[in-house]
Parts: structure tokens; C-alpha cells; sequence
């Protein structure tokens, strides 16, 4: 005869831990420094040829 009863089961099942990852967004990739420089540098190009329009021109 089948068993129905609703007890805990004799060998308990293992649970996966879960795994836990940082999201990682606009801020991290701004801290990194070479993505900085290239903007840091397009910046200043584009200041530059701003002021050579404005004063030079």
C-alpha cells in the first residue's frame, strides 16, 4: 500500500544558496579611470574649440 502521509520526507533535500551579485551600473563605469581620461580629454577638446569660436574667430 502507498504511504499518503503528509510527513517531512526522511532525507532532507539540499537548497542551492543563492548567488549574490552586486549590480553594477553607470557609477561603477565612470570610476574607472581610463573610461575618465577619454572623457576628460574630449572635454577639453571640445572647451577648446568652443573658446576658438567664441574669441578667435
Amino acid at each position: 500500500m502507498l504511504e499518503t502521509s503528509q510527513s517531512e520526507p526522511s532525507v532532507p533535500v539540499p537548497v542551492p544558496a543563492p548567488v549574490v551579485e552586486e549590480p553594477r551600473g553607470c557609477l561603477f563605469a565612470l570610476s574607472q579611470p581610463p573610461l575618465m581620461i577619454f572623457l576628460a580629454v574630449i572635454g577639453i577638446l571640445l572647451l577648446l574649440a568652443a573658446v576658438h569660436d567664441l574669441f578667435v574667430l
